[in-house]
């Protein structure tokens, strides 16, 4: 499937395609993701670096099409046509170890919906502890090992009221996931918990972290 073209449903939705993998790239600019169609959507899988989460961005295609590929991030964007809301697929690579081992495609339990607000307010709350605790830290104590140490404290707590790690909500607020003011839905599929969005969703296994980062070309 190397070269395949691939039209969107919506011409609109290249351009928040790119977006989404332009704010991956900002953090890691040796991301990798996996492509999965099987009929007429294709679902983006990334892992957000720091977050240790999956981001899955659906996409509606214009004709069914089979595909299941990893690919990189970087050489993916350069082929998105924004203008005809196309794009082409790259050529594959190996790893990250994360690709192998994907959210199930089905039996996903609903747990709660939860108001977009609740979940904006509690993004907006990580974003500010972790500014202010940083803050306060003297210039020669703000080491990555220290960032990294607030950062996870925070994140591995879960907001209030649901087992959803606050990773996941931060992770969904800084890929543009929230932008949309509609309910968020918690579902529970077993090893894995997915806060979905109108725009995307973010996927966390229980308790566990997931394999690492890196892509090799084929």
């Amino acid at each position: 499937m190397t070269g395949h073209r691939m039209i969107l449903a919506a011409r609109d939705e290249a351009a928040d395609l790119a977006a989404f993998l332009g704010r991956q790239l900002r953090w890691d600019k040796t991301a990798a993701a996996r492509l999965q169609a099987d009929g007429e959507v294709v679902a983006v899988f990334t892992r957000p670096a720091r977050f240790d989460v999956l981001a899955v961005r659906p996409c509606r295609l214009d004709e069914p099409a089979e595909l299941d590929v990893t690919v990189a991030v970087g050489a993916l964007l350069e082929t998105i046509d924004e203008e005809r809301g196309a794009l082409t697929v790259p050529e594959p690579v190996t790893g990250p170890s994360w690709a192998g081992l994907l959210p199930p495609r089905g039996g996903w339990r609903p747990v709660a919906e939860l108001p977009h607000e609740q979940v904006r307010r509690a993004a907006a709350a990580v974003v500010a502890e972790f500014r202010t605790r940083t803050e306060e830290l003297a210039p020669a104590d703000r080491t990555r090992a220290a960032l990294d140490a607030i950062a996870e404290e925070i994140w591995s707590r879960t907001l209030p009221g649901t087992p959803l790690p606050l990773r996941a909500v931060h992770a969904a607020h800084a890929l543009g996931f929230l932008r949309a003011p509609a309910p968020v839905t918690l579902l529970d599929g077993g090893a894995w918990l997915r806060m979905r969005t109108p725009l995307g969703s973010m996927a966390a296994r229980r308790g566990g972290r997931l394999p690492g980062l890196g892509v090799t070309p084929l």
